[in-house]
């Protein structure tokens, strides 16, 4: 798999590493734009039930966008990460530091990953409570449905807004650590 890897980032590198910036660009820029755009405009409705329905339908069609983004940055990540070669470059064959920046720099592909995958997690559970919300609305259950989207626009979207402004960065760093 590793040889694999390798090579098809040795054959595509400007192509996967486009991917890999689009996909962080649509899912961090489309979290930003619900937050700080779509979220203030919803806060004027005054019907608190159409404001859940247009909050949960706004909901629906970004995580219908960014998901596949995910799943693309997730994929290129990993084959950046191999095809870079930043543990050949950090360690031998048998698991021993062979330099120390290196291994630094591959520490921080490891973070940056970590950070990834977190804000995958995270935007596994908002489609999940953005979809238990639309079935409280349709049972007509407003409280339950505000719980739902609450958490999600107060606290999930900034969370991964700005764990993702801080993999773009560690992105930048890496890119220009050589």
């Amino acid at each position: 798999m590793k040889e694999f890897l390798v090579q098809l980032f040795a054959d595509y590198r400007l192509t996967i590493i486009f991917l890999h910036v689009i996909s962080a660009v649509i899912w961090v820029g489309g979290m930003i734009a619900i937050r700080f755009a779509v979220h203030q405009s919803c806060a004027m409705i005054t019907d608190p039930k159409i404001k859940m329905e247009r909050a949960a339908h706004t909901l629906k069609r970004l995580f219908t966008i960014v998901t596949p983004f995910a799943v693309i940055l997730i994929i290129t990540a990993v084959t950046m990460a191999v095809g870079l070669g930043f543990r050949a470059a950090a360690m031998d064959a048998m698991g021993n530091v062979i330099d120390d920046y290196a291994m630094s720099l591959y520490q921080t592909v490891h973070i940056k990953e970590a950070i990834w995958m977190v804000m995958s997690i995270n935007l596994a559970v908002m489609i999940y409570r953005r979809n238990q919300a639309q079935k409280a609305l349709a049972n007509n259950d407003l409280g339950r449905a505000k719980a739902m989207l609450e958490m999600i626009s107060k606290y999930m979207v900034p969370l991964n807004i700005v764990l993702g402004v801080i993999a773009i960065f560690i992105g930048v760093v890496l890119r220009n650590a050589y």
